[in-house]
């Protein structure tokens, strides 16, 4: 059984209730997590509370000093994680590799945090009174975050929010627990202050005592649009910081000049890359005018080679769904996009023998109107439609309630700046096909993609971390002393 970790120390769950952590790959268990009940999470917020005072005035500079230290065992570690990451959400080994990388990525960002909270000052903004702008932290925070990427989501958050002198709770995915486990263990390794990092393994009970407790200052969550906006809603109720990142549906425009081998890899491997359950991962493919019958075959071709298996064999390029109750919803997206009339090309649903998996499913034709054009599938199912103008294919996109991420396939940097201009997505690419911001970006949709005001990692978080505070002064001079 897994253990809650507050003020460095492992916790047993005061509840007796617990959740198997199921391989997607082999359908057998790999360990327990607890469902932590409301007084673990007010015992590890106490502990969380009480750090902060010391852990703030902590000068900066000392505080990043951990981070460098964490980053190094993430480093030494790459290996290991990275094949616990595959192990308990699935994903290929390459793909986990890459989690591993970006998440060094963040805490990389984060140790620039003696630059990235600096304040400003105008000297005598009127006669003899000066004026400067400071950023403190606040105290507690808390990140909720889902089981797609269990070692990066939460490194978009918590090295960010400790650098800046706040002290953080993490209630990763009760799917993927064993990643952060590991992360916590590392944490310990690196000797931070008892209090400044905790743990809090658990599902709704723990999230419902996370939002709605009087001592944390805001709340990260990543996930579903439907449950990003209850958190927000909730958690915004009781006075806190909210950034709740969504769903999506995320479309890729070809234009007939960009009909060409790297075009068609790149959409496909958009799609079905980590099976497809990844907030950025492309969904809806529109051809423009002559590209689309010319992508269709090519598409059909390049989805057909992927190898499905267990992510740690090398020679697999690609893994299992999450669950079962995921493989059933995505197969029930499958059936409604038969039913609704688009052209089914590839059938990924033929797999049999342990395991969640679906092969890459190709539909043709396929209109706005149909669920599986406007609902998150988080699966690797490919949809194609056909568009006469950009024109078109902007005002599908733009039409979609949801505004994460967008693509475009092009030569034509009129076309380029024109659907820079237009698109609602907040994320853009251009001939890429998962437009994932790096570390110093800020990462965030728009529209039901995102509740709240300031968007994750980058420069632009600290904003959501910190308090400004702005200092007016102005000293008379009673006596000649100099």
């Amino acid at each position: 059984m897994l253990k809650n970790y507050s003020n460095n120390q492992w916790l047993h769950s005061l509840s007796a209730e617990s959740q198997a952590i199921i391989n997607p790959a082999t359908n057998e268990e790999c360990e327990r997590c607890p469902l932590s009940n409301q007084e673990d999470v007010e015992n590890i917020v106490n502990a969380a509370h009480k750090a902060f005072f010391s852990w703030r005035r902590t000068p900066v500079a000392e505080r990043v000093q951990y981070l460098f230290k964490i980053k190094n065992k993430l480093e030494h570690n790459l290996g290991e994680l990275a094949e616990l990451i595959t192990r308990e959400h699935g994903k290929i080994l390459s793909e986990s590799k890459a989690e591993v990388r970006r998440s060094i990525q963040m805490i990389d960002t984060a140790c620039g945090m003696p630059s990235l909270m600096m304040g400003h000052t105008i000297e005598d903004v009127a006669s003899g009174i000066d004026c400067s702008s400071i950023r403190q932290p606040m105290g507690v925070f808390a990140a909720i975050t889902p089981f797609n990427f269990p070692l990066m989501t939460p490194c978009w958050f918590w090295p960010f929010a400790i650098a800046a002198g706040n002290t953080f709770v993490l209630k990763p995915s009760e799917r993927v627990s064993m990643s952060a486990t590991r992360l916590f263990e590392l944490l310990e390794q690196a000797g931070l202050p008892e209090g400044v990092m905790n743990l809090v393994l658990g599902s709704q009970t723990a999230v419902n005592a996370l939002i709605t407790h009087p001592d944390i200052k805001g709340i990260s969550f990543v996930g579903s649009t439907p449950v990003a906006h209850y958190i927000y809603q909730e958690a915004s109720k009781t006075g806190k910081r909210v950034q709740a990142l969504g769903g999506a549906k995320n479309f890729m425009v070809v234009l007939p000049d960009a009909v060409n081998n790297e075009t068609v890899n790149t959409c496909v491997e958009s799609i079905t890359g980590c099976a497809g359950q990844r907030c950025l991962a492309g969904s809806v493919i529109l051809g423009v005018g002559e590209a689309y019958e010319r992508l269709v075959p090519k598409i059909v071709e390049k989805a057909s080679q992927i190898r499905i298996g267990n992510g740690l064999n090398p020679e697999v390029t690609m893994g299992p769904l999450i669950s079962q109750q995921a493989l059933n919803r995505v197969k029930n997206l499958i059936e409604s996009g038969i039913s609704q009339g688009a052209r089914l090309l590839l059938d990924g649903r033929s797999y049999s023998g342990p395991g969640y998996f679906l092969a890459p499913t190709v539909f043709a034709d396929v209109k706005p109107h149909m669920r599986i054009a406007q609902e998150e599938i988080f699966g690797p199912v490919i949809c194609l439609g056909a568009v006469s103008t950009l024109d078109d294919a902007l005002s599908w996109i733009n039409s979609s309630p949801f505004g994460n991420t967008a693509s475009l396939f092009t030569d034509s940097g009129a076309a380029a700046r024109k659907f820079g201009y237009e698109a609602h997505p907040s994320m853009l690419g251009l001939n890429i096909g998962v437009p994932a911001p790096m570390a110093f970006f800020s990462f965030g949709g728009s529209k039901a993609s995102f509740f709240g005001d300031i968007k994750a990692h980058g420069a632009e978080c600290i904003n959501f971390f910190t308090d400004a505070k702005v200092i007016i002064q102005r000293w008379n001079q009673r006596s000649n002393i100099w």
